[in-house]
């Protein structure tokens, strides 16, 4: 995170506070959270344990979580705490927390020590409390060229559509192939060994979907090519079903 000050207008602070409640309604605990904004620079140790992740899009930003502790503790209950990763467990309420930006592509979470993600003057900064206790950190950084305009004020353009897709070429996406899906209870997870068969939604012979960053954008069948698999695209499924 190496941004410049954005500045603390009553609508930046609406709309990162906006972002703070999203991620704390996600966030795994076995007791509801509440967003409580602080001054710059608080925040928790450098040493704690923090998910970090940029958005890409309408107002790109950098949002990073600690809250190690309460997943954790939240998971054990579940007896789930050893399938599960920090990243993963926070993914969805970071990307809770992005859409209240706006549309655009958040990139891989990445593990990492707080350090000095809290400490800049420009990082809004939320302890995310229950019953008076802090349970966890949520820091977010607008970046230096984004200007937060009220929602009911025209949003200038710059440049064509063209232009601002191409600032996006470089970032990477992770593309997911994927066959069928089953719901099992936590219980038969857990009761998983080598040779349990798993039983999908799908029937043999149905295309795979191919999923962007959890969309669904196209369907195809499954080929190997050398000793590897792959997809041959069948169909490009329509933005309105893709986002269905």
């Amino acid at each position: 995170m190496n941004t410049t000050d954005t500045g603390r207008t009553p609508e930046t602070a609406r709309l990162t506070q906006a972002a703070a409640d999203a991620l704390a309604l996600l966030v795994p605990s076995d007791v509801p959270l509440t967003a409580v904004a602080q001054q710059p620079g608080y925040g928790p140790s450098p040493d704690e344990v923090s998910v970090t992740a940029s958005l890409v899009g309408t107002r790109s930003a950098d949002l990073v979580v600690v809250a190690k502790s309460a997943i954790e503790e939240a998971l054990s209950g579940a007896g789930a705490g050893a399938l599960v990763s920090v990243a993963d467990a926070l993914r969805p309420a970071l990307e809770s927390a992005a859409a209240t930006l706006g549309e655009g592509v958040l990139g891989e979470a990445h593990i990492r020590d707080a350090g000095s993600a809290f400490g800049a003057d420009d990082v809004h900064v939320f302890s995310l409390e229950a019953v008076g206790q802090v349970r966890g950190w949520f820091g977010l950084r607008l970046r230096a060229d984004q200007n937060v305009a009220p929602a009911t004020a025209p949003t200038a353009r710059v440049g064509t559509a063209g232009d601002n897709l191409r600032l996006l070429y470089d970032v990477e996406m992770t593309l997911t192939a994927e066959i069928g899906r089953a719901k099992l209870p936590v219980r038969q997870v857990l009761e998983l060994v080598p040779g349990t068969v798993i039983e999908l939604d799908r029937v043999a012979g149905s295309p795979a979907d191919l999923m962007v960053n959890g969309r669904l954008i196209a369907r195809g069948e499954v080929v190997v090519i050398d000793e590897d698999y792959g997809l041959r695209i069948t169909e490009i499924v329509d933005q309105a079903e893709a986002f269905a």
